[in-house]
This record gives structure tokens, C-alpha cells and sequence, in this order.
């Protein structure tokens, strides 16, 4: 089984410590969420992981075999961020040729489907391109070139509601078909929760969790009814937050619901969100 492994890595940017002793792995046909605020980490470890930064301490391998400097490995492997590689001149079509070139497996007519799907103007040179459809270019290029290891930071920067579920249906599709790994590093939270398996959460440069979904989810539970009685209930529990509409309230917990609740209360499940929300403003959480 391929195996990404990061060992005690760390990288400082002047008084800014991007990362520290980070100690992880990814493994083969895995979907997984790297979730952490702005500023977290999360852009300069997949940076270092794909060799476009370089750590101050700690090593990256693919199957025992370094990442940095080493073209075979890294083939092997596939990042899109907000920076764009290709020259802006070139046009979309073209870029697709070029991609063919460096990644022998890419697949020019699954490549040639998405584009129609997503319509994507592939005669347009890719600087002509709005944020949104650079980013259904890139996401197109990133599904297309069939590598063991794909990277995707902010796929969804700048895409409608249509657009941002259609790309997670053709990921889907594309796991199901043939899979592979991913790594996913977005804001919008809830939209990716549907096709998370894995959840990894970064705070000030330090990974904090890395569990399933079910795992983490499974960590707390919310409750409704009348306010009164959620408030009543509450009480001495670690609230991540609550929300009110009338006489009702909705509060999500850490922990594990009572043996017995009052008749009038409901469970249901966490919500990844306020759960991230929770883990990345407090250190208590994390203690537990």
C-alpha cells in the first residue's frame, strides 16, 4: 500500500512558526479533510509535501522514498492551489496537451467530458478565465492526470452553488471508478463533510485531530426543544453553541448524551462545522 509519511516537520516564516514538529500520514484511497482557520498551516504543509517549499526540519516521504528533489516520487503526486502553473497566454486546451506531457497517464478525453460538463471555454486562454472557472480548469487538470496522490487546496474558490456540487459528484464518481487519495483543504466545511472520510484539523501550525468522520462526530451530540429545558440541560456541559428561534433552542455538546433525557428534548447528530469552530478557538477541547 502507498503511504505518505511527514516526520517532525517544521517551517518558520521570519516570527511566524507556519508549522511544528508535524507528524502525519496519508494514506492510498483515502478521501480526507484538512481543515484549520486562515493562517493555520494548512497551504504551506501541502506546499512542502509537493516540493514547492522546503521545511526548515522534518522529512517527507512517498513509500520510504523522499519527496524533496526527487521527480519520480513526485509525479506520483498532483497539488492545485491559487497559484496557477501554466502560462497565462496559453490556452486551455493547449494546457491540457502540456499537462499530458509531465503526466503520461492524464486522460485527454475524460479531460475533454468534464470540460463540457462544466462548460469550460477550452479555445479561451486560461488568463481570460474567471476565478471560478480557474479553478474548474485546475480541478479538470487535477482529476484528469490519474496520479496515486491528489492535493486540492480551495477547489471550490470561486464556484456557484451549482458548480461546487457538481465538482463534488464528478470527485465522487471519479473515487468510485478508480480510486485514489485526496486532500482537501476548504472553508466551506458542511458542503465537503458529505464526502470526507478522514478529518484532520491544524491549529497554529500543530495537528490537534485526526480521526474518521464518524470518530469525531461521534465526540458530541446537539439537543433541541424548549429553551428553557435546553438550558436547564446544559448546565455544567461543554457547549460548543447554541441557536434560538422563539421558545425553541439548539444547543451542540461535547461528549456523550445522559442515559435519560427529559421527554421534551431531542438528540441529533454533531455538526462538523460548530465542532471545528469549537476545536480551533479553545485549548480545553482539546484536552478531552
Amino acid at each position: 500500500m502507498s503511504r505518505i509519511e511527514i516526520t517532525d516537520l517544521s517551517k518558520t516564516f521570519k516570527d511566524t512558526k507556519a508549522l511544528s514538529r508535524v507528524n502525519l500520514h496519508f494514506e492510498e484511497n483515502t478521501i480526507y479533510g484538512l481543515l484549520g482557520r486562515n493562517g493555520a498551516g494548512k497551504s504551506t504543509l501541502l506546499n512542502i509535501i509537493n516540493n514547492r517549499l522546503f521545511p526548515d526540519s522534518g522529512t517527507v516521504t512517498l513509500d520510504g522514498t523522499p519527496l524533496t528533489e526527487n521527480t519520480l516520487a513526485l509525479s506520483r503526486c498532483f497539488l492545485i492551489n491559487e497559484h496557477n502553473l501554466y502560462p497565462e497566454s496559453m490556452r486551455v486546451k493547449d494546457a491540457f496537451k502540456w499537462s499530458q506531457t509531465f503526466y503520461p497517464d492524464f486522460d485527454m478525453d475524460y479531460a475533454r467530458q468534464l470540460s463540457k460538463r462544466f462548460e469550460l471555454p477550452v479555445k479561451k486562454k486560461i488568463k481570460s478565465l474567471s476565478t471560478g472557472y480557474q479553478s474548474i480548469f485546475k480541478n479538470i487538470v487535477a482529476l484528469s492526470v490519474n496520479v496515486p496522490f491528489v492535493f486540492l487546496d480551495e477547489p471550490v474558490l470561486g464556484l456557484d452553488a451549482y458548480h461546487r456540487e457538481l465538482f463534488y459528484k464528478v470527485l465522487i464518481e471519479k473515487y468510485a471508478e478508480n480510486p485514489f487519495t485526496a486532500v482537501i483543504s476548504t472553508h466551506l466545511i458542511e458542503e465537503a463533510a458529505n464526502i470526507i472520510e478522514q478529518v484532520i484539523v491544524i491549529r497554529n501550525g500543530e495537528i490537534i485531530r485526526n480521526e474518521s468522520l464518524e470518530e469525531l462526530l461521534g465526540s458530541g451530540y446537539c439537543v433541541s426543544g424548549p429553551a428553557m429545558q435546553v438550558d436547564a440541560y446544559i448546565q455544567s456541559k461543554t457547549v460548543i453553541g447554541t441557536e434560538s428561534l422563539g421558545g425553541l433552542k439548539s444547543a451542540c455538546l461535547m461528549g456523550v448524551p445522559d442515559a435519560k433525557l427529559p421527554s421534551c428534548l431531542e438528540v441529533s447528530r454533531l455538526d462538523l462545522q460548530k465542532l471545528f469552530i469549537r476545536l480551533t478557538d479553545t485549548q480545553e477541547t482539546l484536552k478531552n
